[in-house]
């Protein structure tokens, strides 16, 4: 047998080999997938068969993140849960079941809130973001996040027996933020407080649907993912839109807000080999300052939680955390009862008392991307110090920033 053949069953190419019907297809580049960086966020219903056709796929590495544990509930519509998962953390148990199906993937799970303690380096990490998602505001998040770091979105809706699957490029074409209708605006301002912390039964909603329609639109997800990976044309900008009850389909076409305000690109990206449990405000702000000038500002990606004041009694407390990690049961004043006004932090101007305490001290996540601004001038910095802790095995091995 010849080295090439040799080299080629390893990779499952040969005659007899994992992805052989898959090199049928005259362009398949099963390397390509082997080498492909793919994020998914949500370990539900869509995210268990997007992950199971990925792996089945033999997509090489990927990052799965998702706030949930697996509830009996789940064990209906997601192929990748079993009983005995009940209670722990989807990401987690879907990761092990991803292995299982392809155990050359290199699989990185993560259990958290992605609306704001997951750090931008790793959308810049991905080749493609696919998300299966219940919540308007994690898409929001999303959708802003592969925007900024110049990712496609390959995003994911089911509700019953129907479903969409659409596809958002970051260039000129719309984005998420721009099909969103007034009445979806109205749903996102109430499931914030006046206190403006996450509302509690906003992690206890439960939308209706079924394993079938599941299985369909992430087919959908995934069959353009795998395009995407291959530069082949997609659903740039459209949407696939199937109704269950009737079996129809059509394609719908978005067209872009030019009132939008989501459309920002990360233009000056540069890498700081620091870590935010160690660099501080006033050092980043340092690095702002001298690319931008002495008028420079520090933007945080994601609005932090700096304190609450209690205008009835005056008592305020320091908080200092990102606002996935508080509930509007905090805006109670442990003293008198009434209802406290929160005090949010955004940006860094160089006169806060805070300024040497470390980046993930005032509600930093890791491998985060911060702005500085100068006026229309911007400049991004990457905490790359933090991309072995966050990424883990899915870091190369040279140890290179996101892109590396």
């Amino acid at each position: 047998m010849s080295d090439d053949l040799l080299r080629l069953d390893d990779l499952g190419l040969g005659a007899e080999g994992r992805f052989a019907r898959f090199e049928l297809i005259g362009w398949w580049d099963q390397r390509r997938l082997s080498e492909a960086r793919v994020l998914v966020v949500g370990a539900g219903a869509l995210g268990n068969e997007i992950l199971k056709n990925l792996a089945l796929l033999g997509i090489g590495r990927l990052f799965i993140a998702d706030l949930d544990r697996v509830e009996q509930s789940n064990l209906s519509r997601a192929v990748l849960f079993r009983e005995q998962d009940e209670g722990r953390p989807k990401a987690a148990v879907a990761a092990a079941a991803v292995r299982g199906l392809y155990p050359d993937a290199v699989v990185r799970d993560w259990t958290g809130d992605v609306r704001y303690d997951l750090g931008l380096g790793v959308f810049r990490w991905a080749d493609v973001v696919l998300a299966g998602l219940d919540s308007r505001e994690a898409r929001l998040s999303v959708n802003r996040a592969c925007l900024r770091t110049g990712k496609p979105f390959v995003d994911g809706a089911i509700e019953r027996l129907d479903g969409v699957a659409r596809v958002f490029l970051p260039a000129d074409g719309p984005c998420y933020e721009c099909t969103m209708s007034e009445a979806d605006w109205q749903i996102v301002a109430q499931r914030q407080s006046c206190a403006l912390l996450t509302r509690d039964e906003m992690e206890q909603g439960h939308v209706p649907t079924t394993p079938t329609t599941a299985s369909v639109i992430a087919g959908v997800q995934t069959q353009e993912a795998l395009k995407l990976l291959h530069g082949l044309p997609v659903l740039a900008g459209r949407g696939f839109v199937f109704a269950g009850m009737t079996h129809d389909s059509y394609v719908v076409e978005y067209t872009r807000d030019p009132d939008c305000y989501a459309h920002e690109t990360f233009a000056d990206l540069r890498e700081l080999p620091a870590r935010a449990t160690e660099l501080t405000g006033r050092e980043l702000l340092a690095y702002g300052r001298e690319a931008l000038g002495p008028e420079a500002t520090i933007e945080l990606n994601a609005e932090v939680l700096r304190g609450l004041t209690c205008p009835a009694c005056g008592q305020s407390e320091e908080v200092f955390q990102s606002l996935g990690k508080v509930r509007e049961g905090m805006a109670a004043c442990p003293a008198c009862g009434a209802m406290r006004q929160a005090e949010l932090l955004h940006t860094i101007r160089g006169d806060e008392a805070f300024l040497d305490r470390p980046l993930a001290a005032i509600g930093v996540p890791p491998f985060d991307i911060l702005t500085a601004r100068c006026g229309e001038q911007t400049v991004q910095f990457e905490l790359s110090g933090d991309a072995a802790e966050v990424l883990g095995p899915l870091l190369a091995p040279e140890g290179a920033g996101a892109d590396g």
